[in-house]
């Protein structure tokens, strides 16, 4: 069994730009509500400690493994709860150039295992659009540099 979210935002800015703030993980608590700690290194092979908070769920923390990372393009990791198999959650951070100078920001989650039937994606959904808007926010701001 498996279910998908999958949330885009398109923000005025360089996908350079975008990339520094998403690879920046100790400025994650700063600015961003849904995921509020990240630590660890954005290398593929990398496992990182993850806290996420969705709004009016549970805050839970896992450490996924970094299983993509495409310089200005692709971030993705794979989190297991207990074993594989179980709730498998592969999430990824995707930008595509557009014209004109913006990016489409692409966040999105593949949810796998025996208990995926049992996971409402509702509030995962609203985290996801919560941390897109504060993204195209910091990242449309003149000043932010890394």
């Amino acid at each position: 069994m498996a279910k998908e979210i999958r949330t885009e935002i398109t923000i005025q800015a360089k996908r350079e730009k975008v990339w520094a703030i998403l690879t920046d993980f100790e400025n994650y608590p700063n600015w961003n509500p849904f995921i509020t700690f990240i630590e660890g290194k954005a290398e593929e092979g990398r496992q990182i400690t993850v806290r996420i908070a969705p709004p009016g769920g549970k805050t839970m923390t896992f450490k996924p493994t970094i299983i993509t990372r495409t310089e200005n393009r692709e971030l993705k990791w794979l989190g297991t709860v207990l074993f594989k198999g179980l709730f498998d959650g592969e999430h990824t951070f995707e930008l595509k150039d557009n014209a004109y100078g913006t990016v489409t920001f692409i966040q999105g989650e593949q949810f796998r295992g025996i208990f995926t039937g049992l996971f409402n994606p509702e509030k995962t959904i609203k985290g996801f659009n919560e941390m897109n808007n504060k993204l195209k926010e910091l990242a449309e701001k003149e000043e932010y540099n890394r």
